[in-house]
């Protein structure tokens, strides 16, 4: 009797155990369904601050209608309806090698007349805003709004009165330099340093900068210029398209660990740049080597560097080890972790420049809700993923309008 009952409660505890494990298991389906919805409601239903778009840039050889959907680019109004994108920062960008020609100013205003250009062709669609407060406004109006952030400073061309023509323009953040050291600040990329940080010009741009409310950009800035750039300002700034040198050990374009430490200090925001080659080592080894061995193509080929030619040896070389979006998770988490918050992190993709190096998953402006859903995953509430998306971004943006009214 004694056994049968025994046979009898084993088969119940196994029956019981498959019913619980299968009721898990539609649980677990239901919940990831659950999750993929609640992750594309929170990117529509918040506002998305992209700090680095460049998409004036893309269109400045060749027009192409980003007001309706495109072929090519990262980009476009149906993509950026899809990921919830309605903030996203229109990179005025100028080549390093303008300054030198004495064509940076003028390159800029046709930057800035692109972006104007594509607001008179659908502005049903999209807004160019100048504040957090117009930000907002836009969102409630179902326009998408772009602000304006300038990449890389020389188009100033030493003359403050160009300072407040590009704000009276709508620029509200300045990179202050890029690929090259210029005018106001060293760069990251480039081995000559003149200025061993920010260039007497430099500070007083700082300063003017802080006095008319334009956040300063630490991107592309050398390590002693970001120091630099601390020292002087007194608004809190932003890093518009970096990412953390910890997981790229040696990249200077990245921010280390006490850099990022000190600009969570500072008030301001790092605002993760998803390029391959700034979220992983191998990508950005890959990088390098491409780079080295596509100067040497040109030279035995004798031909001038160019969008070209780089397509065509491009075919030629290895293939392209592309990041993760969990590698991009990891960053912002890192960020999380050093400064003991989500207060000090946010989004600078450079969708449209960083050519085809971005990470699976985060393809182009669609993605978001992806972003959005890793985020949920790794146990970050709803309030802490909105300060990701623009929470943060724009308190610094409130901030700098704030020490400017001062």
């Amino acid at each position: 009797m004694t056994i049968k009952y025994s046979f009898f409660a084993l088969i119940l505890v196994l029956s019981v155990s498959a019913c619980d494990q299968t009721e898990q298991n539609i649980k677990t389906s239901e919940t990831t369904k659950d999750l993929d919805t609640v992750a594309k409601e929170l990117a529509q239903s918040t506002i998305i601050v992209d700090g680095h778009i460049d998409v004036p840039y893309r269109l400045n050889n060749v027009w192409d209608d980003v007001t309706v959907a495109t072929e090519g680019g990262d980009f476009d109004y149906p993509r950026a309806m899809t990921g919830g994108l309605n903030a996203p920062f229109m990179s005025i960008y100028t080549p390093a090698s303008m300054e030198a020609e004495g064509t940076s100013k003028a390159h800029a205003d046709k930057m800035i007349d692109i972006v104007e250009k594509i607001v008179a062709t659908a502005p049903d669609k999209f807004t160019i805003v100048r504040n957090p407060d117009e930000v907002e406004a836009a969102f409630k109006n179902g326009l998408i709004a772009l602000p304006l952030g300038m990449e890389n400073g020389s188009p100033i061309e030493g003359d403050m009165a160009n300072l407040m023509h590009f704000y009276e323009r709508g620029i509200r953040y300045i990179t202050l330099a890029h690929s090259l050291s210029n005018h106001l600040s060293d760069s990251s990329y480039d081995k000559e340093r003149k200025w061993n940080g920010l260039s007497e010009f430099g500070v007083q741009v700082v300063e003017k900068m802080n006095e008319l409310g334009i956040m300063v950009d630490v991107s592309h800035l050398s390590d002693k210029a970001f120091w630099h750039v601390l020292k002087v300002s007194k608004a809190p700034v932003i890093a518009s398209h970096s990412s953390a040198r910890h997981f790229v050990p040696g990249f200077e374009r990245n921010m280390d660990d006490e850099m990022i430490k000190a600009l969570g200090k500072n008030g301001g925001v790092i605002m993760i740049n998803y390029g391959s080659g700034f979220i992983t080592e191998a990508a950005n080894v890959h990088h390098v080597e491409k780079m080295k061995a596509y100067k040497l193509w040109l030279e035995d080929n004798k031909l001038e560097a160019g969008d070209e030619h780089y397509e065509t040896f491009a075919k030629t070389f290895r293939a392209q080890p592309f990041a993760d979006i969990s590698d991009v998770l990891n960053h912002i988490e890192h960020v999380i972790k050093l400064t003991g918050s989500t207060d000090f992190v946010g989004l600078g993709s450079d969708y449209d420049g960083v050519g085809d190096s971005l990470p699976t998953g985060l393809k182009d402006v669609s993605t978001y809700p992806n972003l959005v859903k890793g985020l949920l995953e790794r146990g970050y509430s709803a309030d802490d993923v909105k300060k990701i998306l623009s929470g943060n971004v724009m308190r610094v943006w409130r901030q700098v309008e704030a020490q400017a009214n001062r």
